[in-house]
């Protein structure tokens, strides 16, 4: 018997309905507030990937049912512009499904009487339906850049009772802000200070040695990338610089504070510069003030955002362009942002559909496309698990992989997936009645993948993928079919 890989994604699929309950119906209020898909949708029927439909999926998750329209009758410096000053968003409807954890809004010392899954949970949920539902797209993507490039895991020690006010204050806090700031936030987080030991970091005399851990990724992974030119004498300075903080233990649980007892105020030299004996608390400044201002950081940055929203190999000439940037700015990330949106390489035809999706980008645009109605259920959240990319989860300093390669593995959990999902087997997570507008709004109701792909992709399909789909524009299939092209290899790419 041949099994063709349309029976493997059927019968993936079905197993999960069989484990899935009652699904949502959609918050009125939230369909009020603009959560609905409008009555006509344009669609791109060009042979290259519309660039309007590509800054919306590079600057954000993916457009939701309206946004190219709206991006298309403003422009795209007025939609950037937008992005780029979030607080100026409405983003009510958005505030309306995530501030329901309570959990996350609390001290450190309160957050010790929940229990870890509760945290957990709650977490991931508020980071799932942050990112499918605001309306402040680019500074959901950043949160997650950031996220990953001070990677915290919730799995070490109480580091799952502090990252929530680390996210808060630290992450969301200065995303689009100074990377100055959100550098010295980061360094004084109690998080960070437990994932990578910095709270064990004590010289009490020379004979102890300090803790090298959070220095080391200091100027590896967070600032000037691992062939920056530092030296280990210079992680050694560093750690010593950075000795003496410490977490309370009963009172004031969960905060940070400085143990002079405990530093080792001697004179230090990093990366050539002299930090002078005494300063103790203030050590931390004169060493973070010491790397910023070294040209690899800028470089590291500037390749980390190239690389993020332009290509996996990003072009020579716009990693300098955006390092040049952020010298003359004081390493202002909006600043850097404007940058690279502003280049030509960012709109280049063969860079446009070029990245690979990693798991939480491909589950979130997949609820968006089909403007989902989602309480990011427990069900919905495993499925990020079963593909690799819970967040918060990631166990090393370096975060999430960004290559394809390391994703590639866990291609038959996003067919079961998508299928699931547009079969209505995901409890929590609700498409019938927003695929019945897609269509509607689309392809007059019909489902004919010729019509349905462009919206879901920015471009007309080939032959061949029009082809693979013709057996499903049949009636009894419309809701396969739109699982089929969420499966498809052109929705993995963005």
């Amino acid at each position: 018997m041949t099994v063709s890989r349309r029976d493997v994604l059927l019968t993936a699929a079905f197993a999960g309905l069989s484990l899935s309950g009652c699904t949502m119906l959609r918050n009125a209020v939230a369909e009020n507030l603009g959560e609905r898909v409008p009555d006509k949708l344009c669609r791109t029927w060009g042979k290259d990937i519309d660039p309007d439909f590509h800054l919306l999926s590079r600057v954000g998750f993916g457009g939701y049912p309206g946004d190219l329209e709206r991006l298309k009758k403003i422009g795209r410096k007025a939609w950037l512009d937008e992005q780029l000053n979030p607080e100026a968003i409405d983003d009510k409807a958005c505030d309306l499904r995530s501030r329901r954890f309570e959990s996350l809004e609390i001290d450190p010392g309160t957050a010790y009487e929940f229990k870890r899954e509760a945290l957990r949970s709650d977490m991931v949920r508020h980071s799932l339906l942050k990112a499918v539902y605001s309306r402040r797209q680019l500074l959901e993507v950043m949160v997650e850049f950031w996220s990953d490039h001070f990677n915290i895991s919730l799995e070490k020690g109480d580091c799952i009772y502090l990252k929530p006010t680390d996210d808060r204050k630290v992450v969301r806090a200065h995303a689009l802000g100074k990377f100055s700031d959100l550098l010295l936030a980061s360094a004084r987080s109690p998080a960070m200070l437990v994932y990578l030991d910095g709270k064990d970091n004590k010289r009490r005399n020379l004979m102890e040695k300090p803790n090298e851990n959070y220095a080391r990724e200091l100027l590896e992974l967070h600032t000037m990338g691992v062939n920056g030119g530092y030296t280990q004498l210079d992680v050694l300075n560093v750690a010593r610089a950075l000795s003496g903080f410490r977490l309370h233990d009963r009172y004031g649980r969960g905060h940070a504070y400085f143990d002079k007892s405990c530093h080792d105020d001697g004179e230090k030299i990093v990366l050539g510069k002299r930090i002078a004996p005494g300063g103790g608390e203030k050590d931390l400044r004169a060493v973070l003030d010491i790397v910023l201002a070294h040209p690899s950081t800028a470089r590291y940055i500037a390749y980390k955002l190239t690389r993020h929203f332009v290509s996996d190999e990003p072009p020579p000439q716009l990693c300098a362009l955006v390092a040049r940037t952020f010298t003359d700015t004081g390493g202002d990330i909006k600043a850097m942002l404007r940058t690279i949106f502003d280049a030509e390489q960012f709109y280049d035809p063969c860079l446009r559909g070029a990245k690979f999706k990693r798991p939480f980008r491909f589950v979130v645009s997949s609820l968006r496309s089909l403007a989902a109605d989602t309480d990011a259920s427990k069900e919905l959240c495993q499925f990020l698990s079963r593909m690799g990319q819970a967040p918060f989860q990631y166990p090393t300093p370096d975060g999430y992989p960004v290559e394809r390669e390391p994703w590639l593995g866990s291609l038959l959990w996003r067919w079961n997936f998508a299928l699931t999902l547009c079969l209505g087997g995901i409890e929590g997570a609700s498409v019938k009645n927003s695929m019945a507008r897609l269509e509607a709004a689309l392809a007059d109701g019909k489902a004919d993948p010729a019509l349905l792909f462009p919206y879901f992709t920015g471009r007309k399909p080939l032959p061949e993928e029009l082809s693979a789909f013709q057996e499903f524009g049949q009636e009894a299939h419309r809701r396969e079919l739109f699982g089929l092209i969420l499966a498809s290899p052109a929705f993995q790419m963005y």
